[in-house]
Formats: structure tokens, C-alpha cells, sequence
């Protein structure tokens, strides 16, 4: 079977680029292990692994690309109830010196580095989409991932390519 991106044939967006097809598996757990998270709304890991906190007993592992059934088997092992959910989402990566205000526009919540700082997730609304927003890392420029379902990832790109040129002005 051929996967195909949601956002095959997207035009380019400054500061934007679909990372797709990563592992995502969803954990169940009441006993977390060392490698979740267990402070609300933050990650452990980086940007070619990480655990989000989405609540009190529920994380989303990311991994690379085909490293699926390595993180199920995995997590399992501890315990955990363990669903693959790498369709449910695809990602967007945003990236540069403004890229934080292009969610700004549409999220609801605050993005203010001093209380949505690197190593914050969060699910929240994006252009009337639901996203799970992650500040990846700060340095040497901002890097966020959003995580949207495929079916809104063209609204939410075109959202963000008008946004985008609303920086420009």
C-alpha cells in the first residue's frame, strides 16, 4: 500500500513543512514509567522522540517514521494499554523567528514563551481545528509542532500560508 500525505503537492509556506508519517501511539497508563511525562501539559524527549502529556493517565509517543511497532512493543512491556495512532495526525513543523505569532492568530490559548516555553504541548483549537501544539525547542530559533487529524490539515496549511503572509505586511 502507497501512503500518501494529506498534503502531498502543498505549496511551500515560509517557515512551514509537513513532517509526515511519524509514529504516533497512544499509552494508557496509570503507572508511568521514567520516560513519560507526568507534569500537565509537557514533554519529555526531543524532536526525534518524544512522550506529550495529554492527561492524567493518557500520552502520545512520537518516533520516527516505520518505528511503530518498536514503540508498542515497548511500551507494552510496562504495562500500558497501547494503540498505534500514526494515521490520526499528520504534523506540521513551523520554524523561524516569527513562527510563534502564525498560531497566535487562531489558538485560544497563551503562546507567551514565559508560560508556553520549549519541552510545553497543549491541545487546543487552531483555526477551528483541533491541534495539539508542541514547543519543540528555542535555540537557535523557535520550533513548534502541530499535530492536526488529515482531514483539517489542508484548512489548517491555508490558514497558516494566509497568516504567514499576514506577517509580511
Amino acid at each position: 500500500m502507497i501512503r500518501r500525505s494529506p498534503l502531498d503537492g502543498m505549496a511551500p509556506i515560509d517557515g512551514v513543512r509537513e513532517l509526515p508519517f511519524l509514529a504516533q501511539v497512544s499509552v494508557r497508563t496509570r503507572t508511568p514509567g521514567p520516560s513519560l511525562p507526568t507534569e500537565p501539559n509537557t514533554v519529555t524527549g526531543d524532536a526525534s522522540r518524544a512522550a506529550l502529556w495529554l492527561g492524567l493517565d493518557e500520552w502520545l509517543v512520537l518516533g520516527p517514521p516505520g518505528s511503530e511497532a518498536a514503540l508498542e512493543a515497548e511500551l507494552r512491556a510496562t504495562g500500558a494499554t497501547v494503540v498505534d495512532v500514526s494515521a490520526n495526525r499528520t504534523t506540521l513543523e513551523l520554524r523561524g523567528p516569527r513562527v510563534r505569532e502564525l498560531p497566535e492568530f487562531g489558538c485560544p490559548i497563551d503562546l507567551d514563551p514565559r508560560v508556553f516555553g520549549p519541552g510545553r504541548c497543549a491541545q487546543t483549537l487552531l483555526a477551528r481545528a483541533n491541534a495539539l501544539i508542541w514547543f519543540v525547542a528555542d535555540d537557535p530559533e523557535p520550533v513548534y509542532r502541530l499535530l492536526v487529524r488529515p482531514s483539517f490539515a489542508a484548512h489548517v496549511a491555508a490558514w497558516l500560508a494566509d497568516a504567514a503572509d499576514g506577517l509580511t505586511d
